[in-house]
Formats: structure tokens, sequence, C-alpha cells
């Protein structure tokens, strides 16, 4: 099964909780949470990765 990345954005101004990202078997094992952009304030630095 693909690889999923959930993301917060922290940016206090901004109005996203969480997010949900579904990998294709394409995408390269190195991407990370920092090669995205929050897709509601378009930032990249609030963004962080949920682990549990």
């Amino acid at each position: 099964m693909p690889r999923t990345l959930e993301v917060v954005c922290t940016d206090e101004g901004c109005e996203l909780d969480m997010f949900e990202m579904h990998y294709t078997y394409d995408m390269a094992p190195d991407v990370g949470v920092t090669d995205f952009r929050c897709p509601y304030c378009g930032e990249t630095e609030p963004l962080e990765e949920v682990t549990l």
C-alpha cells in the first residue's frame, strides 16, 4: 500500500487544522513534509508531520 503523510499546520493565522496526503508508488522515499506547502495559507515553515 502506498505511503500516506499526515500534516498539521501550526500557523496561528491559518484555519487549516490537519490534512493527509496519499502518495503513489512512484513517490521517492525521501519526500517529506518540507517538500510541501500548506494548501490553505501557502506557508512551508509551520507544517509538521503527525507521528503516532
